[in-house]
């Protein structure tokens, strides 16, 4: 979890990156950008809302070869240790961020590169570097006064109410390639920001695993629990599972099978689905890991319990009261209709609220 509302902006530094493709150039600013009062706050929202509205998913920097190879990953840990140094490092950064900008999608447009203090992150408080593009363009008004008249003048500018890429890279976990939080909403070329430039991958904490192995679950209870059972029972999989996650500190692969599933044909269906599928979820080797709530609480307002049938009527299950489903709903079938129905059991209608 992060808290930016305490987060200072000690220093910042305004550049331009063009388009390499089209022969734009880069223009680099001599100085650090003086940020005063008025505009400080407008700043501080304009970099951080994306980041405090969009699902925390961490990166980190990766290389092939080794971690020391990765260009922004030496950028980040140069101006960590020495932050005084700051506007030289940002425009090294910015070099970089204009070598990768050739394909032909890529806009032009100004790079901000920030060193933030009072970070707090997994309630850790540490420094932080931003780096933030705005590429797209809005349209405004000015008026001047000229003599007796009100004159209209167009201009363009930015909007303050939407960044178009960034990346907040946290001085915590360096070893691992930092934490790094990172938004791109305008998704022309998405392997430029993420891959070309900053080269990374998805952050293998706990709060990536819980995601993944949930995921994992709730597309084998609709491939594989689901065919053999029906709706109801893929339900009731799904409550059992997450159940299991909000209730527990530690996931222990076993435990949550013999909890979860009851059927020994199923478990070993379950686990011949983790082998052929393992691999797309990064947990073909995992059995154990920290179980972040966060997470599973993400998971559960996700998690559909209805069920929706052909005739209109839609049976909504309880995921708190669950064991309800199993004592008061029956399904059958009725020869005489040729239909399947189901059969709630209850003492008497609930008020609405």
């Amino acid at each position: 979890m992060i808290n930016l509302f305490n987060t200072q902006i000690e220093s910042l530094s305004i550049h331009r990156v063009g388009n390499k493709s089209r022969n734009e150039a880069i223009f680099l600013s001599e100085n650090t950008f003086t940020v005063n009062d008025e505009i400080m706050p407008l700043l501080k929202d304009y970099f951080f809302k994306s980041f405090r509205e969009k699902e925390e998913n961490y990166f980190q920097f990766t290389h092939d070869v080794d971690l020391d190879y990765n260009e922004m990953y030496n950028f980040a840990t140069e101006l960590f240790n020495n932050p005084s140094n700051s506007h030289e490092i940002s425009k090294k950064i910015t070099k970089h961020l204009f070598d990768q900008s050739n394909h032909p999608h890529i806009k032009n447009g100004e790079v901000y590169v920030a060193h933030l203090t009072n970070v707090s992150i997994d309630n850790n408080v540490v420094d932080a570097i931003g780096i933030f593009k705005s590429e797209i363009k809005a349209d405004f008004l000015q008026f001047e006064e000229n003599g007796s008249n009100l004159e209209m003048i167009l201009q363009q500018g930015i909007n303050l109410s939407k960044l178009d890429k960034g990346c907040l890279i946290f001085n915590y976990k360096k070893e691992e390639g930092y934490k790094i939080l990172t938004i791109d909403s305008n998704r022309y070329d998405a392997r430029y920001w993420l891959e070309h430039f900053l080269c990374v991958d998805a952050f293998q904490d706990e709060n990536f695993m819980t995601k993944k192995y949930l995921k994992f679950v709730q597309d084998f209870a609709k491939d594989v629990v689901l065919p053999a059972e029906d709706k109801k029972e893929e339900v009731m999989f799904m409550n059992r599972s997450v159940n299991y996650f909000a209730k527990n500190d530690e996931f222990e692969e076993t435990n949550f099978l013999n909890e979860v599933i009851d059927n020994p044909d199923l478990q070993a269906e379950f686990k011949n689905y983790k082998v052929d599928r393992g691999e797309k979820y990064s947990i073909e080797d995992t059995t154990n890991f920290p179980i972040a709530n966060n997470a599973v609480s993400d998971a559960r307002k996700k998690i559909k319990n209805v069920i929706n049938l052909d005739t209109n009527v839609q049976i909504k299950l309880d995921f708190i009261n669950a064991e309800s489903a199993e004592k008061f709903i029956e399904k059958g079938w009725d020869e005489e209709k040729q239909m399947y129905y189901y059969l709630v059991y209850f003492n008497k209608e609930q008020k609405s609220n």
